[in-house]
Formats: C-alpha cells, structure tokens, sequence
C-alpha cells in the first residue's frame, strides 16, 4: 500500500466528502487527489525521480500535506521537516537525507534563504504561495509549477518495502539520524490503529500537533475510512475546544504537555466533548493524577507508545482499558504503556539480549512489520538498534501478565 491508496481509499467512498479542512474552508477527497496527481506531474517535470528525496518544510498546512500524496504518486519518498528546529538543524537534515526538492511555506523564506547554499544536492525549490521576498526569490511559486494536466490515476505498481518516508530523529550526542519507513510499516501502524481504538461512523479527526509527527501519520487510517482531518495551523488550546464542539470531532491527538494545558482552560467543563470516541496521548510520559482528571472531564483517553522507528503502535491502551468493569478508573494501568499492540512481538531484554524475568526491569524491544527498514547512511546505528534480532527501543520497562511499563529513556546514543 503507497500512502495514497489511504487518500485513493477514502475519496472511493465519497469523492465529494471534505478530506482537509482548515479555518473553515474544505478541500473533498476529489480535489486532493487531483491535487495529489498535479504535485506527482510538476515533480517528475522537475527532475525528481523515483526513489529520490523531497523535504517539506511547512507548518500544518491542507496544501503541504496534499503534497504527501503528490511525493508518493511520483515514486519519491516524502521527508517531513520541522518547522520549529533551528535552521543548521534543518540543513543538516536536507543534506543527510540527500533531498533534492524542498516544498515549503512563505513562513520560511529566510530560513530557506540561509540553508539553500549550504545545499548543493537541492535543485528543486516550491514556495506554497506566489511571489515573495527571500526564499521566495529563489524558489518557484506552487501553483504555476503545477501542470494543468493531470497524471494518468491508473494503480501504481507497490513494493511493500519500497521507502516512503525519512523521518529525522535524534540521539543522545544530538546528532540527527534519519529513520527509513517503508509501505508495510505504514500499513501495520495503521492496521493497529483501526483494530485496536474505537472507529464507529465517519470519523473527524483534529490535528492540532504538528502534522510532521504523530499527529500526520495518524491521519492515514482516518482517510482510510474516508474521515475528515480539521487542520489547526498553529497551537491554542481555546480554539482546540471550540473546534472539537464545531465538528463534532470523533478522534485527536495531543502530548501529555498540551493536555495539562487543556484541563487548565476555563472553557473545557463548559465544553460539549461528546462526540469524543478517542482522545490519544502519547510522545512521552502522562502523570497519572493527571491522566485520571482528564478521564474524568475530557473522557475516551487512549494511550498509544511507539517511537519514529517503530510508528505509534508499539502498545496501545484503548479508553475502555483505562476503567474497570463497573466503570470506574484503574488507577492501576494509568502508569501502563499498554498491552503489545496485536501484529508486533514485544520483550523485555537484558544488555546480552535475554529475557528478563516478568516484573524486572529491562530494555523494551520489538519485532515486527511495524520496524523500520533502517537508519538511513548509518549501518552502525542500524546494526545497534537491531541486535540479537530484535529492534531496541532504548526505553526502559517491565512486563506484567497484562501490561508492558515504561520508565526511562535510551541509552543508545
């Protein structure tokens, strides 16, 4: 599965249905896939070849993200950038993941401006607007580099290990290394996510955090279903609120930090959340006093523990597993990761790689179609991370007969 047979799925059910919606304003299924097949034309018109590299440095934005879609129907691998990293950081990255083509916003002429000449390999420059100062002088204006001709939308050929992705991640030495994620990695993530939460009608999922994260691969089984992504193109939990009561959102994603931030909000009791089937949290440890006050004023938390090489769904926690049978909190599970998700196989290691016993403490590691390919250019890291056969998190945690708990961070650098 290409990451466009989830848009190509979802326009199937309703080509008419909105896809990506922002401030208000839709863009349905068929006009991102037209969209999609322009982006793929305009590419390979520009050089980009199958197999190479294309960065997109851009905040949440419906336009960037249907260029996902454009980068996967020209046979290129997509590589998100963060908007927020420091430019040297972002520079490193384009080089070390030998982009040749960089799609980015307005937002970012200067930053663009600074890194260009750093960046020999990147021959290829789209500015998501018309005209402009900075990195806008150097680049083309999206929509005259797109073709008005539209690519052919017969089935594209997959390999289910063909690479998809690159995704920038870091160590302990803050070296950047890129984690390579193939066709099936995406496929299992998202084979997880529809199994393991609860998905009941059309869902409407809100990113508010950023789309180069979490918040973007979570996306591809809403489309799947043929859902509806509400973009925020920048952080406020007030207008997170609101939005959730608006489009009667169904699903979401937020990082414990952001969470403490929506139950301090004067609007959230006043709030009508009941069209929540599943408000996820993840990326790093929830205290669970916290965790209990917001089962109790948001409701369906849905704990999700993964990592960039292993996408999201190394364990999960549905929102009917954080309360007993009579309903009530269990308090027990709110310092769980979960249980392993159902298509990886999760242990908990010693250094030599052997199975400590239930209840001590050890190095989480998994296998699985959820693994990363590799670190892209880095044997070594990639020989490391995947010693004994197995894929090391770097995450510290224990085993229970129901559970899999986590508690520190990597030694791994």
């Amino acid at each position: 599965m290409s990451l466009t047979f989830y848009l190509d799925k979802g326009a199937s059910l309703d080509p008419e249905a909105s896809c990506l919606t922002l401030d208000g304003t839709s863009l349905s299924y068929g006009e991102v896939v037209e969209l999609s097949h322009a982006v793929a034309r305009a590419l390979r018109r520009s050089g980009v070849e199958p197999g190479n590299k294309v960065g997109i440095l851009s905040a949440n934005d419906p336009a960037a993200f249907s260029c996902v879609f454009g980068i996967a129907r020209a046979d290129a691998v997509w590589c998100p950038i963060n908007p927020r990293n420091a430019a040297g950081e972002n520079a490193e990255l384009l080089d070390l993941f030998d982009c040749s083509a960089l799609i980015f916003q307005p937002a970012f002429d200067e930053l663009v401006a600074a890194i260009v000449p750093k960046l020999p390999k990147l021959t290829t420059l789209v500015r998501l607007g018309d005209g402009g100062d900075g990195g806008g002088d150097l680049a083309q204006a999206f929509h005259p580099w797109l073709d008005a001709a539209r690519a052919d939308p017969s089935a594209e050929a997959v390999q289910p290990e063909d690479v998809v992705a690159l995704v920038g991640t870091g160590g302990t030495t803050g070296r950047p290394k890129g984690v390579t994620l193939t066709d099936r990695n995406i496929e299992a993530m998202s084979a997880i996510t529809l199994m393991s939460y609860p998905f009941e009608g059309r869902p409407i999922y809100l990113a508010q955090a950023p789309l180069t994260h979490a918040a973007g691969v979570l996306c591809f089984p809403i489309l799947a279903r043929g859902g509806e992504v509400v973009i925020m193109a920048k952080p406020d939990v007030g207008r997170f609120l609101e939005l959730i009561e608006r489009h009667r959102v169904t699903h979401t994603f937020l990082p414990p930090t952001l969470i403490y931030m929506v139950l301090g909000h004067a609007a959230l009791d006043s709030t009508d959340l009941s069209s929540l089937q599943c408000f996820w949290y993840g990326a790093a440890p929830m205290s669970a006093a916290r965790l209990a006050g917001a089962l109790d004023r948001i409701g369906p938390m849905a704990k999700l523990f993964g990592q960039s090489e292993a996408p999201m769904m190394i364990s999960t926690m549905s929102p009917a597993e954080h309360r007993l049978p009579d309903g009530t909190i269990d308090t027990a599970r709110l310092s769980s990761a979960g249980r392993p998700s159902p298509l990886v196989t999760v242990a908990i290691l010693d250094q030599q790689g052997r199975p400590v016993p239930r209840g001590e403490r050890g190095e989480i590691c998994v296998r699985g179609s959820l693994v990363m390919a590799g670190y892209y250019k880095n044997p070594e890291a990639t020989a490391e991370a995947s010693a004994h056969g197995w894929h090391h998190t770097g995450d510290i945690g224990s085993s229970t007969r129901t559970a899999t708990c986590t508690s520190s961070t990597a030694p791994r650098t």
